[in-house]
């Protein structure tokens, strides 16, 4: 079974710290097998969800398509002023166009959560909002999660990470993702 990680997160600048975060942990994904789909950067740019409405643009219906076949998730999100930025929670507003499938929403899917701060309060504080929408949202946050201190840790240029425990964990949470899809995949079938 291949096993398809889509992950959501980072800022309005392209290849932020909580961008290559997220590329991070998605080769942690890759390193078992996964593929991986990312969104973040001008990606992230929709305009705000509105139930009410039922266009949406090209890049959001793509997002939701990909989430749809997920079969698990990553989430980084900077923090601002100590939650979750706008742009990312406005991308997982979008997942409400799920909540008439057959798994609803985020439901079966595990969901790494990592948060990038610049300063431990807001970080940790951003890591709790996030996991806590993804309770909403029905998914599964991994066991570990990251809660970075960007005035601690960087990544330079290629994606390298100034702290090689801070990468292992984003990794971890990458690979976390994918052990549970094949889990959850080995558990459906026995059923």
């Amino acid at each position: 079974m291949t096993v398809t990680v889509v992950g959501i997160g980072g800022s309005i600048r392209s290849d932020s710290q909580s961008e290559r975060a997220l590329r991070v942990a998605l080769e942690g994904a890759r390193e078992l097998g996964a593929q991986t789909v990312q969104y973040s950067g001008p990606e992230l740019m929709l305009p705000f969800y509105d139930p009410s409405v039922p266009e949406r643009p090209d890049i959001a219906v793509k997002m939701v398509e990909d989430l749809r076949r997920a079969d698990g998730v990553i989430l980084v999100s900077p923090g601002y002023h100590g939650t979750v930025s706008g742009l990312v929670k406005n991308a997982l507003d979008y997942v409400e166009d799920l909540r008439d499938d057959e798994r609803p929403y985020l439901d079966g899917r595990a969901v790494g959560c990592i948060t990038a701060a610049y300063g431990w309060q807001a970080a940790v504080n951003t890591l709790t909002a996030v996991r806590s929408i993804v309770h909403a949202l029905r998914g599964w946050p991994t066991p570990l999660g990251a809660a970075i201190n960007s005035a601690q840790v960087k990544f330079d240029g290629e994606g390298a990470c100034s702290d090689a425990d801070v990468d292992r964990n984003l990794r971890v949470i990458g690979r976390q993702v994918v052990e549970f899809a094949l889990r959850q995949a080995s558990h459906l079938d026995v059923n």
